[in-house]
């Protein structure tokens, strides 16, 4: 449930912590802290969990505080719930990780002086004033941080290409022999900072650069890691009217001419196998839906997206929950669903495996999901969005870790599947070689 605020004031504008030094505040002292800004919104949150080790929590939106979750790729849906003594339901076989809004922020980018922090009332008072005490120094010391040049190297990998290609043909070769109908191979590519990147100035970049996406940046001091991300691809989400949406994504080209001039929505082409590849991932929306005979959704789509320097095929899927009747539909489907076709395969399992057998990297966070959970927008309800989380990179110190897949089918060649998973991994490399 939504937990009271209790608002933290500051004698002027000025002096109101930026995202910035909350972020620093979080990571001196070891804090979990969360940075998101909604596809098509400018007001950019953050919140700070006091869990230095976060708990592994049921994905249940009708259940869970305000807060932030972070669910990896191998994470499918496991055994019976139980409660644990603050009331946080657990499986014993999740992962999900759940960030509490111990400290939660709103930033906003049209008016500055609407931007407000809030201290959840139910946060260990010692550690609330102990963190606000820190963050008081910091703006009582802040100075403006020199512009340092922070050069981006890509690590040689002289055996990457050829090996994603040969476990492109074999998929290709499974598939063909009727094993399975798509499975979405992925791949990592790492480049090193000349220093730890900072990671608030990263994701003020990105959204600028992709307007569209669900951007966001998650620090887990645990795990000694921050993902930075920027994700096309909406996997549940639930509003203040009890409106649930669920989209499928899937086929990608680039968003520009050979000549770099940008591509129009409305004239884009697209190849009978990425048509396909889109329509699988539809269809596993509709047979979740079917599984909990569900009928009354609107179907939009597909529609060519834009998202940064890629398009892709677009189905959105609408239902009213007051009207069918279905408050828990959010939590329901978000279990049916992950890991979507988008990032598995189909049927689920047998491609679940081959990605096991086949993929010499541990996806972690890739391709699971992050979002916001009951979160209150403008004094009018609680809100949870949830992304599945692609476009994403991993920073430790100043090594990054980008990931990126394709979603294979019979149709594929090997070679193209390569480049598209390059074209993915500049969504995030174009951006961190720029200065900051």
């Amino acid at each position: 449930m939504q937990p009271d605020y209790l608002i933290n004031t500051f004698s002027t504008i000025d002096r109101r912590p930026k995202a910035s030094t909350l972020w620093e505040t979080a990571h001196l002292l070891g804090f979990p802290a969360a940075m998101w800004r909604l596809p098509n919104q400018l007001d950019k949150h953050l919140i700070v969990s006091f869990d230095e080790v976060l708990p592994r929590v049921s994905a249940d939106l009708d259940e869970l505080p305000a807060g932030f979750l972070v669910s990896p790729f191998d994470n499918l849906a496991g055994t019976a719930p139980t409660n644990t003594s603050d009331g946080i339901i657990t499986k014993n076989s999740d992962q999900t990780l759940f960030l509490r809004a111990d400290i939660q922020a709103v930033f906003s980018e049209i008016n500055k002086a609407q931007s407000t922090t809030h201290t959840n009332t139910t946060a260990d008072a010692a550690t609330a004033d102990a963190f606000w005490q820190r963050v008081s120094a910091q703006l009582a010391n802040q100075s403006a941080r020199p512009s340092i040049q922070n050069d981006v190297t890509p690590l040689p990998d002289p055996e990457g290409q050829a090996d994603y290609v040969r476990n492109v043909a074999l998929a290709v070769e499974a598939m063909q022999r009727g094993e399975f109908r798509k499975v979405v191979l992925s791949r990592t590519k790492r480049v090193v900072f000349t220093d730890a990147p900072n990671a608030v100035a990263l994701f003020d970049k990105l959204c600028a650069a992709y307007p569209t996406a669900f951007v966001s940046a998650i620090s887990i001091p645990e795990k000694g890691q921050i993902w930075i991300s920027a994700t096309p691809e909406r996997l549940v989400s639930m509003d203040a009217n009890g409106i649930f949406k669920t989209a499928s994504l899937a086929g990608t080209q680039s968003a520009f001419e050979p000549d770099g001039t940008p591509k129009r929505p409305a004239e884009a082409m697209w190849s009978q196998k990425e048509i396909e590849e889109q329509a699988i991932v539809s269809r596993y929306i509709i047979e979740c839906f079917k599984k909990i005979r569900l009928r009354e959704y609107l179907e939009e789509g597909p529609k060519t997206l834009i998202a940064g320097n890629l398009m892709h095929l677009s189905t959105c899927f609408t239902v009213d929950t007051h009207a069918v009747r279905y408050p828990q539909l959010g939590t329901v489907m978000l279990r049916l669903l992950h890991p979507t076709s988008a990032v598995c395969g189909m049927p689920r399992d047998v491609a679940f495996q081959f990605i096991g057998q086949h993929e010499t990297h541990n996806r972690e966070l890739y391709s699971g999901f992050v979002g916001p959970v009951n979160i209150s927008t403008n004094n009018e309800g609680q809100e949870s969005d949830l992304f599945v989380h692609i476009r994403c990179m991993k920073l430790e110190g100043n090594m990054a870790t980008l990931y990126a897949g394709a979603g294979l089918t019979e149709d594929s060649v090997p070679e193209r599947e390569w480049q598209e998973t390059e074209m993915k991994c500049h969504t995030l490399l174009n951006i961190m070689m720029n200065d900051e």
